[in-house]
């Protein structure tokens, strides 16, 4: 099978990694499809399956992971497991497209030690944590609890920063749209 390159956006949540993942499968030039990630929990919002995540049981996901089915996995929080199944990445491959990611932190940096050639590991840093906490609000999605989980989680994230390939500061939006353009552009052409 013929490889194509891994691009792996990973970020707190709240940081604009899937608005800069969204914009980049708009652009032609790059040849991307969009690695769709298996989620143990229920859909959010308007979230789809098959098009936002794989939504499976806890049950069936423990399977997987038996079965060595996944690139990468992780139980990010308390019985809620995301992962990578290993036929996603296949399926995107033997379209010709490379896959972009948009991951949390430990599932990027796996995938780019799995694949170091073949992978950019993209960190986007937020202005700030606060400003994180502002977006998460906005989204109007979670409970109190969980944006207050997901910005404890946050700190620990923005340290892995240093580990990736490239960090993209998402202070201004447009800004990092096209430095994210350019890099994806530089690195599939390579």
């Amino acid at each position: 099978m013929n490889k194509g390159k891994l691009i792996v956006f990973s970020a707190p949540s709240g940081s604009g990694k899937t608005t800069i993942v969204k914009h980049l499968l708009g652009q032609e030039d790059l040849n991307l499809e969009f690695s769709i990630s298996a989620a143990s929990r229920a859909p959010r919002g308007e979230e789809v399956h098959g098009k936002d995540y794989y939504f499976i049981s806890l049950e069936e996901f423990k399977k997987h992971i038996k079965a060595e089915d996944f690139l990468e996995w992780e139980e990010v929080y308390r019985d809620n497991f995301y992962g990578t199944l290993k036929s996603e990445i296949e399926r995107i491959w033997a379209l010709g497209k490379n896959v972009i990611f948009d991951i949390d932190v430990v599932g990027g940096l796996r995938i780019k030690h799995k694949f170091p050639e073949e992978t950019l590991a993209v960190f986007v840093k937020p202005p700030s944590v606060d400003e994180l906490k502002r977006r998460l609000k906005q989204r109007s999605t979670e409970s109190e609890d969980k944006i207050n989980m997901r910005i404890a989680k946050a700190s620990v994230e923005l340290a892995t920063a240093p580990q990736f390939d490239v960090i993209i500061k998402n202070y201004d939006l447009p800004v990092a749209l096209e430095e994210a353009h350019q890099l994806v552009k530089d690195f599939v052409n390579k």
